[in-house]
């Protein structure tokens, strides 16, 4: 590790429900966008040590730190432990929501706590506009903090202490605290230059400790919401915790992962902006969320699907991702003046994903409307309207080569999986109409449904392989095909899944850990990849149904091992069980939550041992 860089999996992440930031174990703030998930950064030391920016507190003397999140909330812990003095700092966000004042404004907040010992903190707030291309000034404001001055808006620091101009556009401060004393610090961005120097108001303990009341209160109420009484409570809560971080609460739209550009494997190549909303991913996390009775979420995420599907173009499909605003330009470009995380390039914003066509995403959607329709609320006949067409554009289209749902840059092939999702986007839509009495061509959808089943085992059924393969005439395994049971389209013991899911353990499981299928230059990209988490989950759902349950838990459990110290999880596990990808990833919590609802319902019913050794790969 280069120095200056954290592993990714030595980060907490807190957020407002517009934006993130990502705090390290050493107590420093190396990711954070500004005022939303997809602005460009203001501290993204995470993608460039020198030039990316910082907001940094550390206690002088800590041996060690640790980190934890306040009980049934985003509030984070991190505690400075050393022989002469502990301390604590305090990070939050404060949510976007009428019961938390100042939520209207975009801030970090920080407060240090001495409990033990004499402690000497030091602080220094380095933003890098722009992901470190625009120049700023810094103003120090007497007695209150310091106004930071970019071409795009203004980051007010306020402080209960005073700080001091310091080189690369900083501010500083160095300050003794005696047990019970405390420090406090907020960046606040302005982006209408509303807050000038002299309006800005120092931060003192009560007010802070009012946000942090209000905060805390916030995340509680929101967590008992939730209707999950299983066995695995602790991880699953804060799954549904890290999947509301991830929520851009004006829209409903929710983002794939918090960064962009942490590499898939070191050294970097496939490094992507994961801050927008895929079609796919929002849809599962719709699902997951309803599983534990958070329909709020739900609803909104519905009605920005309903806006998605109302500006389509007539005759074209949905695209496969958007920005959290909806907007369908998502121009790549490469951000060459940054050398990348510990030196892994290139670092991308934008993601050229959103001129791709993947099927897929028309199955997943229309399964998490079912599920809307069935255990939320009746979809309107305005969205119904919106979807038929949609599903119009997939009758025609379906049969068409697509880049599949692992994005692939090699070609445009008939996937399997995209032809799986197309049986179950009208087999869903089906299902609505009758339980509905809704208007739509039944005849012509159960026809293409047919068609789409037919196709996926005469023509992606590989008896020389064993196993269903990714696209027609392909010797290659994809562990996409495990969630076939999980959507209905196999009974979870039959005899061809049974086999794919042998020869899957064969040459894709490594540990319990699943590949999602061999990268040998076939798809396009350059370098290897990680183990994908996603995978993993459904890799323990596929056994749980498949009556190996005992199995299933044990996989489950070794996963669990595989989050960090806060219960997070990356995009994918790299060979020493370094976390890999994007952090933290909506798609790996989502299958965490369902993994754990169907585990739990199968071990209501197993009498089998509890432990045992298996011989898994």
């Amino acid at each position: 590790m280069k120095p200056g860089y954290l592993p990714i999996e030595d980060h907490g992440i807190i957020g407002d429900l517009h934006t993130v930031a990502l705090v390290g174990v050493d107590g420093t703030i190396d990711w954070c966008c500004l005022p939303r998930f997809d602005a460009p950064s203001v501290f993204g030391s995470l993608l460039d040590a020198d030039r990316g920016g910082f907001f940094r507190v550390t206690v002088r003397g800590a041996e060690r730190t640790k980190q934890m999140y306040m009980p049934d909330s985003n509030v984070l812990l991190t505690r400075f432990l050393g022989r002469d003095s502990v301390a604590e700092l305090y990070d939050f966000m404060v949510p976007d929501h009428p019961s938390c004042p100042a939520s209207g404004t975009r801030q970090i907040v920080r407060e240090v706590r001495v409990l033990r010992g004499r402690a000497v903190i030091d602080v220094c707030c380095r933003p890098a506009f722009d992901y470190g291309r625009a120049p700023h000034t810094v103003t120090p404001v007497p007695g209150a903090g310091a106004v930071f001055a970019g071409p795009a808006g203004f980051l007010v620091l306020r402080s209960s202490v005073p700080l001091t101009p310091g080189d690369g556009g900083s501010a500083r401060a160095t300050v003794t605290l005696e047990p019970g004393q405390s420090l406090e610090l907020a960046a606040q961005w302005d982006g209408e230059g509303a807050v000038r120097e002299g309006v800005v108001r120092p931060l003192d303990c009560a007010e802070a400790t009012r946000l942090l009341d209000t905060t805390l209160q916030y995340w509680d109420g929101w967590l008992r919401q939730s209707q999950y009484r299983g066995r695995y409570r602790e991880v699953v809560e804060r799954s549904a915790l890290a999947l509301k971080l991830l929520v851009y609460q004006p829209t409903g739209a929710l983002v794939a992962a918090a960064t962009t550009s942490l590499p898939e494997a070191p050294g970097g190549g496939r490094n992507w902006d994961y801050r927008y909303t895929w079609v796919r991913d929002a849809a599962f996390t719709l699902y997951a969320l309803m599983r534990l009775g958070f329909t709020e979420e739900a609803a909104a995420f519905i009605d920005w699907l309903h806006q998605r599907c109302a500006q389509a173009p007539p005759g074209t499909g949905l695209q496969v991702l958007y920005g959290i605003d909806g907007r369908p330009d998502l121009p790549e470009t490469i951000l060459d003046h940054l050398c990348g995380y510990n030196g892994a390039r290139p670092v991308r914003i934008g993601n050229a994903a959103a001129g791709q066509t993947q099927l897929d995403i028309h199955g997943e959607l229309m399964d998490s409307v079912y599920l809307y329709n069935k255990h939320a609320e009746p979809i309107s006949y305005e969205l119904w309207e919106a979807l038929a067409r949609q599903l119009d554009w997939l009758q025609k289209n379906w049969e068409e080569p697509d880049d599949g749902i692992w994005e692939t840059r090699g070609g445009r092939q008939r996937f399997t999986y995209s032809a799986l999702m197309t049986w179950v986007a009208f087999e869903r839509a089906m299902r609505i109409a009758r339980h509905r009495g809704m208007p739509a061509p039944v005849e012509q959808w159960r026809d293409t449904a047919a068609a789409a089943y037919r196709f996926v085992q005469d023509r992606c059924w590989a008896p020389d392989l064993g196993a269903y393969c990714q696209y027609p005439d392909s010797p290659t395994l994809d562990a996409s095909l495990l969630v076939m049971p999980l959507v209905k389209f196999s009974g979870p013991k039959d005899p061809r899944f049974l086999s794919t899911v042998r020869r899957i353990e064969e040459e894709l499981v490594s540990d319990s850990l699943v590949h999602r299928y061999r990268t040998d230059g076939s798809d396009g990209l350059d370098g290897g990849e990680g183990t994908f988490n996603l995978c993993s989950f459904w890799y323990v759902e596929a056994l749980a149904r498949s009556g190996r349950i005992g199995e299933a838990r044990y996989v489950f459990e070794k996963m669990i091992t595989h989050a960090n110290h806060l219960g997070l999880y990356a995009e994918e596990i790299g060979p020493a069980g370094e976390a890999l990808g994007n952090f933290p990833q909506a798609f790996t919590h989502l299958a965490l939550i369902s993994a754990a609802t169907n585990l739990d319902r199968a071990l209501a019913t197993h009498h089998g041992p509890a432990a045992r050794h298996w011989h898994i790969r």
